[in-house]
């Protein structure tokens, strides 16, 4: 079988680029465009003075988010090689649980709404689980371990707590329908995996016409290459990027801006 990566290099010999200027190779020619029409709004801005946000926390859970549980029960047969799993641990546990919790520190203390949603099934056996989620043989049953969120980032009090069984938590889920009732029209979003779930909510978000933020600093997956590339993705098409810091930043300013 030919190797994916010298059919990509022969595609790219066939392509012509002798008279190609070099510099339009490394840019993205509908950046600002997108970022007027969709990313950087004046509707964005309001939504923030009026409340009108919440930071979506996705699938920190022991299912995908604890070594020794879930798909990390045995780091030997999860599929993910060591190395991986030692860089997405250290990402969690260094990087991004600590920057999750200072933004729930953050928009608690703004009385903003935080939204988690996790993995977990309808049932015990898991028989109502997405199609996808049964081929992958991912289940977290009510009750479950698996379902329970990580103690550093868990919910409190009143918070919302959205359960799916697909990547999307809009396509598998009634979240817009909350968000609506609830007149959210923004959305900050953090968690894993960066490049499934956490890419998947926030291209159906933006599709959906909410205004989104992605929290580079406070998502992980198993590797710096899938999360930088869905970053570079979704990037001024379908969100905003920023860090925690900045994020924590504009949600207090515009508290003091009431």
């Amino acid at each position: 079988m030919t190797d994916q990566k010298d059919d990509a290099f022969a595609d790219l010999r066939r392509t012509d680029l002798d008279d190609v200027d070099e510099k339009y190779l490394h840019i993205d020619p509908l950046r600002d465009s997108y970022r007027e029409a969709v990313i950087e709004t004046p509707e964005q801005k309001q939504a923030l003075q009026l409340h009108r946000v919440a930071l979506l926390v996705i699938d920190l859970q022991y299912l995908d988010a604890a070594q020794g549980y879930g798909v990390f029960d045995d780091s030997n047969t999860s599929g993910v090689p060591i190395e991986a799993q030692e860089y997405y641990f250290k990402r969690l546990d260094h990087v991004v649980l600590p920057n999750v919790r200072k933004l729930q520190d953050t928009f608690r203390d703004l009385k903003l709404e935080i939204i988690h949603t996790r993995i977990q099934s309808l049932t015990r056996d898991g028989r109502d689980r997405s199609v996808g989620h049964k081929r992958l043989g991912l289940h977290a049953a009510p009750g479950s371990k698996e379902a329970e969120f990580l103690r550093e980032v868990a919910p409190k009090g009143d918070e919302l707590i959205i359960n799916k069984t697909a990547s999307g938590v809009f396509n598998a889920t009634n979240i817009e329908y909350i968000l609506r009732n609830m007149n959210i029209d923004s959305l900050y979003v953090c968690g894993v995996y960066t490049n499934e779930c956490v890419s998947t909510t926030v291209r159906d978000a933006c599709d959906r016409g909410f205004y989104t933020t992605l929290i580079n600093d406070a998502c992980a997956t198993v590797t710096p290459e899938l999360h930088n590339a869905t970053v570079s993705t979704v990037r001024d098409r379908y969100s905003r990027v920023l860090t925690t810091d900045e994020v924590c930043k504009e949600i207090r300013q515009a508290g003091k801006n009431e």
